[in-house]
């Protein structure tokens, strides 16, 4: 979800014609886009460790989120024709759903080698370009639908791309958060692609019934109630005697 698909922040940047206006809202606009990437955050989060190398993560995320600011930019240039074209969003939407379900099927795939017996073995880790590759396109997915309701209330470009720009920035130090996050809370993964599909099918209910309100704050509580519940029970933390002397 992107801050500016918000219509009462899109009112302050409509009055906002001076960057010393910009700067006045900056400190507002990286908290609102910590709290409401938090969805994309955990799906790219999830993407990026599928490495199984700490470095390796490290270098795809900050690849993978220096392209998907270049893709959100190119997705401000053409929003218009997104605004015309109801079927782009019908595809992010499917692409989303598609990353729901493989995630699920994966989990229950590993589920069931454990518990066989002849179990499978170690899934290969995922290579460096495929990762970047699906770091950026998944949040060109997750920003279509709001980068399109930015451009249709407000004409402002370069408000719209300082809101893409601190985004990102947002995207990427809650995504590298969440990649430690993850190994910590066994429920967060799960609620992050919980709150994937809920994102997905919120674009094609938008796609289907266009002339539907779909209340932002609606979103914002459902997306914080599946984090809640993620982030309800966390693993233990193991602790190690000293060896006894006698």
């Amino acid at each position: 979800m992107d801050i500016t698909a918000l219509p009462s922040l899109s009112d302050l940047y409509e009055g906002a014609d001076q960057w010393r206006e910009v700067v006045s809202l900056l400190p507002v606009l990286v908290l609102l886009e910590v709290v409401l990437s938090a969805d994309n955050a955990v799906a790219l989060a999830a993407i990026a460790r599928g490495g199984n190398d700490p470095a390796q993560e490290r270098l795809s995320l900050n690849i993978g989120i220096s392209l998907a600011l270049v893709l959100r930019i190119g997705l401000i240039v053409v929003a218009q024709w997104v605004l015309q074209h109801l079927w782009v969003q019908l595809v992010a939407a499917i692409y989303l759903m598609w990353l729901v379900f493989d995630h699920f099927w994966q989990k229950n795939k590993v589920v069931l080698s454990e518990n066989s017996e002849d179990k499978l073995t170690d899934k290969l880790p995922r290579s460096m370009v495929r990762t970047v590759i699906l770091l950026a396109f998944t949040d060109l997915a997750f920003s279509i639908d709001s980068v399109a309701a930015a451009v249709a209330i407000s004409d402002q470009v370069i408000l719209i791309v300082t809101g893409a720009v601190i985004g990102i920035v947002a995207l990427r130090f809650t995504s590298g958060l969440f990649i430690r996050w993850l190994d910590e809370y066994p429920r967060l993964e799960t609620a992050g692609f919980l709150a994937v599909a809920f994102v997905a099918l919120r674009l094609i209910l938008h796609v289907v019934l266009p002339l539907l309100n779909q209340p932002d704050w609606f979103t914002l509580i459902v997306v914080l109630f599946f984090f809640s519940w993620g982030l309800s029970i966390k693993k233990p933390v193991a602790v190690i005697e000293p060896p006894h002397v006698g």
